[in-house]
């Protein structure tokens, strides 16, 4: 009998195996569904946003944090508060502007994933968890390179067993990100210098259906635009242009750091929203990895 008929048989006399995702940034009132006891609940953070190129600002933002947990008790018709973070949004191309992720959170089930910290020059890292487990999202590196303000990968963001992928920045030629650990999303890598200061790329988001694959690491580039990080566990992969900054991946990527061409400059990419999943029975349906698919 396979994963799947086990599942069912097991829940025969109770309520049938279920799931909600949210996944656009807001409040929201979940109910528990009759006969629903148990829940597993997994928060991910919106990503930092990068920031707009301004005299050392144009660096990308941190991945926003993921956190689980399983088993959480609830009471059917019960209605329970959910929280999406926004992703922060990019600094102008002339100003320092850009915003922080916001943080996702259900906090009746212990659980939250809070958002990456803006591109800035001082220090970017990723949004944090709270949970039985999960991974905290990637930092985004704040080291100028010798041609000076190209602008800088975006952190992946954070996985279920590990951290995401921290973005690209500081060297000749460009720099890599890194990958993601523990099914997290893969850092940006940083934009190079062609005779302008291009873009770097942002930060790859990770998916809500459980661990998969770690995302790869972007690659700093002189004259492309793949430059983004992968996604992890099935989140959608960041990117990069040649001069503006790009969105981080859903979900949780960092933004990307902004370009300057022939003395334009350009906006740093907004973060990747976060998001909120609930799977129940939460019994037999638990992160990071056993029976966590869509039914």
């Amino acid at each position: 009998m396979s994963g799947i008929q086990n599942l069912f048989a097991a829940n025969s006399f109770g309520p049938p195996p279920g799931q909600q995702a949210y996944t656009t940034a807001g409040t929201y009132s979940w109910v528990a569904p009759a006969g629903v006891t148990s829940v597993s609940v997994v928060a991910v953070g919106g990503g930092g946003g990068g920031g707009g190129w301004n005299g050392g600002s144009a660096i990308g933002g941190g991945g926003g944090g993921l956190g689980y947990r399983n088993n959480v008790s609830v009471i059917p018709g019960n209605s329970y508060t959910v929280v999406v973070g926004v992703g922060g949004t990019g600094g102008g191309g002339n100003s320092t502007n850009q915003t922080d992720g916001g943080e996702s959170y259900a906090n009746w089930a212990t659980v939250n994933g809070r958002g990456g910290t803006r591109g800035n020059v001082t220090s970017v890292p990723g949004g944090t968890y709270t949970g039985a487990g999960g991974g905290n999202g990637g930092a985004a590196s704040t080291t100028e390179g010798p041609n000076g303000r190209r602008g800088g990968g975006g952190g992946g963001a954070g996985g279920y067993a590990g951290n995401g992928g921290i973005g690209g920045r500081g060297t000749i030629p460009p720099a890599n990100g890194t990958a993601g650990s523990g099914g997290g999303g893969g850092g940006g890598g940083e934009g190079g210098f062609n005779g302008n200061y291009l873009a770097g790329g942002s930060g790859g988001g990770v998916g809500l259906l459980g661990q998969g694959s770690n995302g790869t690491a972007g690659i700093g580039s002189d004259t492309g635009s793949d430059k983004g990080g992968g996604g992890g566990s099935g989140g959608a992969n960041g990117s990069g242009t040649s001069y503006g900054g790009v969105a981080g991946g859903a979900y949780g990527g960092g933004g990307a750091g902004g370009g300057n061409a022939s003395g334009t400059a350009f906006s740093g990419g907004n973060g990747g929203v976060g998001a909120v999943r609930i799977i129940w029975p939460g019994t037999t349906r638990q992160f990071p990895s056993t029976n966590t698919g869509n039914l």
